[in-house]
């Protein structure tokens, strides 16, 4: 089983607010942009022509690796509100 396969196992409860918030001065700093290759949910990616960071959060897996990596550590990171995010189911 690929990692893709794993990832539609997952249910998601979205919510409407991002639990994901970097600080955007020092994600343009940022040289590597390793949160763009570190999750494994491809939630960030790196939009160039607008310096911006793009957060779709509604693929997060909680994992934390993000912040783990982060070299400006700039990721303010909570977990979803009570309900919502990601829930793990076997089969």
């Amino acid at each position: 089983m690929n990692i893709n396969d794993k990832l539609n196992k997952l249910k998601y409860n979205c919510d409407t607010v991002s639990h994901l918030i970097p600080y955007a001065a020092d994600c343009i700093e940022c040289k590597s942009k390793i949160c763009c290759t570190i999750c494994p949910a491809e939630v960030y990616e790196w939009d160039e022509a607008n310096r911006k960071l793009i957060v779709n959060y509604e693929n997060c897996l909680e994992c934390g690796a993000c912040r783990i990596v982060c070299e400006k550590k700039c990721i303010n990171w909570e977990y979803p509100a009570k309900g919502k995010g990601v829930t793990f189911k076997n089969g």
